[in-house]
């Protein structure tokens, strides 16, 4: 049996920035210093928020502002430990943890 696990996601911007570099990247790269289990940021095709800004694809195909998602898992108490570091680099999206089951981790 496996202790019990979240998952994180972190909807943000492709244009947000920390420290003039992507935020994507900058979030990625301290939950692997924090020694989270496993991240991934995925741009999205589409998507809007609070403020209902579409964010999609521009003028020939090239993204103007794509919605990204950051996903982490890990036990829930070492999650809920980084947020604070999330919340401060996260300064607008949205960020929300819920439940998660490990169904496999292993190659088959």
């Amino acid at each position: 049996m496996t202790p019990p696990l979240k998952l994180l996601l972190l909807f943000i911007n492709e244009a947000d920035a920390w420290h003039n570099r992507p935020l994507h990247q900058a979030i990625i790269e301290r939950l692997h210093q924090l020694n989270v289990a496993g991240a991934t940021s995925q741009a999205g095709l589409m998507g809007f928020g609070h403020h209902q800004r579409m964010h999609h694809k521009g003028l020939f195909g090239i993204a103007d502002d794509r919605p990204i998602t950051v996903m982490a898992i890990d036990e829930e108490a070492k999650l809920r430990a980084i947020l604070p570091d999330m919340r401060a680099m996260v300064r607008e999206g949205l960020i929300v943890l819920v439940d998660a089951e490990l169904v496999s981790d292993a190659p088959r």
